[in-house]
């Protein structure tokens, strides 16, 4: 496990209310059960739409709290890639939620 962010940083302050409220184990439970539903191929799609909003806030809390400075890490590379590529995949399917 990494070590926190330093004290008094806007990236401490955010986790600092988001562990005793119990909504970073809520978001654990949807990573899992999206993970799930994407190993599945016959619910790729619905797992796609469940991970979708958690990588955007991955990458939020990235670019806005840290200031770009770990976006560049090779998992968040990965995350982004792996999540972009089951959309490319699956964009057929998702055209309809546009129309």
């Amino acid at each position: 496990m990494p070590p926190g962010p330093p004290e008094g940083t806007p990236p401490a302050h955010f986790m600092a209310a988001l562990y005793p409220t119990g909504y970073l184990a809520f978001v654990k439970v949807l990573e899992i059960c999206g993970g799930l539903l994407v190993a599945i191929p016959k619910t790729r799609n619905i797992g796609l739409l469940v991970l979708g909003p958690i990588i955007v806030n991955i990458m939020c809390f990235h670019i806005f709290l840290t200031k770009g400075a770990t976006l560049v890490d090779p998992v968040n590379i990965l995350i982004s890639a792996l999540g972009l590529f089951l959309l490319w995949s699956g964009r057929k399917s998702f055209a309809g939620l546009l129309n």
